[in-house]
């Protein structure tokens, strides 16, 4: 049997061992691996339009999905700006201008840092479960990988897609892919996973590409240089005071 032939194999091999759960229970093994009490992230965004890129590195703090605080460190244009997220309500400080401005309404949907992600994207901290109706819709190989389709569909009328398509790795339950589509069917983003490690007893997704449909370049490259879960954390970092 050549090469192609066992991965597929396996990938067939690994469709009754998912049978027995149902989409949503596949859903919970995704934010078992994907949520933790508190965190902090040290990443860099590479953002590539069609004539440049560049990169920008910051520091994350984050309890939960509802408070967030965001530094960047570089480059020197953008090093000092500040994000503060508590909830569904979102600031944000530029040293530049000394001014700390409240991202609400229409400009939720506009590009954070003028990278494929939105603000929208930033707000979203309700999990999977609550917002989403999920089915198995198919299985497929990502590159090694054996991966089951889950197709989501918006249960609550306030979320930023109303649909998405999630291609999650049947062993380790991290996306490996997702497409956000509005309701009108337009595809608006995609997701893809390059990396994924084992960090403590989860997989996380250390390596991600993002792209926004609607607009040309090359995408977003996340990468995460380092990352902790459940480490003490100062009260402090989330407050409106810490913007300045």
């Amino acid at each position: 049997m050549n090469k192609l032939n066992y991965l597929l194999a396996c990938c067939m091999l690994s469709v009754p061992q998912l049978s027995g759960q149902n989409a949503n229970e596949i859903l919970q093994k995704v934010e078992a691996n994907l949520s933790s009490d508190n965190r902090i992230v040290h990443s860099e965004m590479t953002i590539k339009t069609r004539r440049a890129s560049r990169t920008l590195e910051a520091k994350t703090w984050a309890v939960g999905n509802e408070r967030s605080f965001t530094e960047y460190l570089s480059p020197a244009a953008e090093r000092g700006t500040k994000m503060l997220k508590i909830k569904d309500q979102l600031w944000m400080y530029s040293p530049q201008a000394d001014r700390t401005v409240q991202i609400s309404g229409h400009m939720l949907r506009q590009s954070v840092m003028g990278s494929d992600l939105s603000y929208e994207d930033m707000m979203e901290d309700r999990r999977l479960t609550q917002i989403y109706e999920a089915q198995i819709v198919g299985n497929e190989l990502m590159g090694e990988r054996p991966a089951v389709i889950l197709e989501l569909t918006a249960k609550v009328p306030d979320v930023a897609y109303h649909r998405q398509r999630m291609w999650v790795d049947a062993e380790r339950f991290v996306p490996l892919k997702q497409e956000m589509y509005a309701r009108s069917g337009t595809l608006l983003r995609r997701a893809e996973t390059l990396e994924v490690r084992q960090i403590g007893r989860r997989w996380f997704p250390v390596e991600m590409l993002y792209r926004d449909m609607l607009k040309q370049g090359e995408g977003t490259l996340f990468k995460i240089k380092e990352i902790s879960f459940d480490q003490p954390m100062p009260e402090h970092i989330f407050s409106r005071a810490m913007l300045k």
